[in-house]
């Protein structure tokens, strides 16, 4: 059952990378075409629109990575925080559904959630 772990925290950082380049993306094609508009307000706006939109992805992204690293270390609380975002995802259809689902099953197995409680007892020693 560690490999399920692993393939979690892969998925976990993999999707929040793709959140990363889907922000990079959107942030690029609104500058761009902000840059050809030849109304001053609409270049500013869809700069601002650009900004807002690649710092919501930047924040959304972060606790992703944070725990998919988290869980490579067996880190308790990336289980924890793992399960949150899963339950989130499961409103992304459709990716984050199957990620989301697969991830709570993955993390609730009695021998993962004692793989956890190991290796936090072994930390604490």
């Amino acid at each position: 059952m560690e490999k399920h772990i692993n393939v979690v925290a892969a998925l976990q950082i993999g999707l929040s990378i793709f959140s990363l380049l889907i922000s990079f993306l959107i942030f690029t094609v609104l500058k761009l075409v902000g840059g050809f508009v030849d109304d001053a307000n609409g270049a500013t706006i869809l700069s601002m629109i650009a900004d807002i939109i690649a710092i919501v992805f930047i924040i959304v992204s972060f606790p992703g990575l944070l725990a998919g690293f988290g869980l490579y270390k067996r880190k308790e609380w990336a289980r924890v925080l793992t399960l949150v975002l899963s339950i989130i995802e499961i409103f992304n259809f459709p990716f984050g559904t199957a990620i989301g689902i697969y991830s709570i099953w993955a993390l609730i197995q009695p021998e993962n959630v004692a793989a956890f409680q190991s290796a936090s007892s072994t930390n604490n020693n």
